[in-house]
């Protein structure tokens, strides 16, 4: 989170575990263990940005379940939601642009460096 969040095509990140998120405060009273593995980001562009960063990944998969050892990605845009209008979405909280990553067991720099390839053809 902390990475995406630093990174220059990204546009913001939200996850429990960084301390400018609004449920911060309560995410570290309850979630003693740890944030989680589940987070969303915007990148900077539009719809097709985010479609092409999702095409573009190597290790993390297109998938849209959560929770799996393997590291996952979506676009609900495009995906869970694509059933709605574009207004519709955005009445919604959909962002055309936004990505919703669940962390697997893969090694965390392999994770970076298929994001960031990625990250880099937008």
């Amino acid at each position: 989170a902390e990475w995406l969040e630093a990174h220059p095509k990204v546009e913001s990140v939200s996850y429990a575990g960084l301390p400018d998120h609004a449920g911060h405060a309560n995410a570290k009273k309850y979630l003693t263990n740890g944030f989680g593995g589940v987070l969303g980001f915007q990148v900077k562009g539009d719809k097709a940005a985010a479609t092409k960063v999702v095409d573009n990944l190597k290790l993390i998969s297109h998938l849209a379940n959560v929770g799996d050892a393997k590291t996952l990605i979506i676009q609900p845009a495009a995906t869970t939601h694509q059933q709605l209008s574009a207004d519709e979405q955005l009445a919604a909280g959909v962002l055309p642009n936004a990505l919703r990553l669940s962390v697997g067991i893969e090694h965390i720099e392999d994770i970076k460096e298929d994001l960031q390839q990625a990250l880099d053809l937008i």
